[in-house]
């Protein structure tokens, strides 16, 4: 590498460590929105840079979109607009309908899910519904939550139809789609054999696939599902 290249590499290397620390502070509120950077010199001063590699930083900052300079009086932070929701993410939790239209979608999604489960899996694909089934019974046993092993296993299901738009789509629902830990369901409902009846239909999922019975499979996560939408209409009706 010639002395002008590695010159460059490490001026870059510097211009990158001073953008990182610069924008922690903007993002932790050290420098908050409106508020105005410290001057070159001073930022020269406190990285032992040179002006020309802040220099540089600001610019990246600003390409960022996370400071402007005003004319004259320096460079100064910018409000950052609020991330959106992403979709279906917004769940009030306060009203067991908005939790039960949730399921609705995820029935007509899942079911299928299994159905195509039931034909195309892998041998380890298999094993992996196994296992998450198995791991879903441990964490109970051991009076662990369960939801992290409940979403584990409908993406494992997921992963077997061997069309990753399933995955993405429970992705995006992410652990909204395992309420209960939100509704602290068992307690409200007095149920303490709840998680048991998931693992049972869990594992009822897990033997129609494996047995490549797609309308048992299909037949055996509408019945969790709807067995779910059921739990939680107790809910409404308490």
């Amino acid at each position: 590498m010639s002395m002008t290249a590695h010159t460059g590499e490490k001026r870059r290397n510097l211009v990158a460590d001073v953008m990182q620390a610069l924008g922690a502070e903007i993002a932790e509120g050290t420098f908050p929105p409106g508020s105005k950077l410290p001057s070159e010199a001073r930022l020269t001063e406190r990285f032992g840079v040179s002006r020309t590699v802040v220099r540089e930083a600001i610019a990246g900052l600003r390409a960022d979109g996370l400071v402007a300079p005003r004319q004259g009086a320096g460079v100064f932070v910018l409000e950052q607009p609020e991330e959106p929701q992403r979709p279906f993410h917004i769940i009030d939790y306060e009203r067991i309908s908005s939790v039960i239209e949730m399921l609705e979608l995820r029935v007509s999604v899942e079911m299928e899910a299994a159905a195509l489960a039931a034909q195309r899996r892998s041998p380890q694909q298999e094993e992996a519904i196994f296992d998450a089934a198995a791991e879903l019974r441990r964490c109970a046993a051991q009076d662990q939550p369960t939801k992290e092993a409940d979403l584990t296993f409908h993406l494992a299901v997921a992963d077997a139809t061997n069309n990753p738009r399933f995955r993405e789509f429970l992705e995006v629902l992410g652990l909204s789609m395992i309420p209960r830990a939100a509704l602290s369901l068992t307690e409200r409902t007095g149920a303490p054999d709840y998680i048991e009846r998931i693992a049972a239909e869990h594992e009822r999922i897990a033997d129609a696939i494996s047995a490549g019975n797609s309308a048992a499979a299909r037949d055996a996560m509408q019945d969790h599902l709807r067995n779910s939408m059921s739990r939680y209409r107790d809910l409404i009706r308490r």
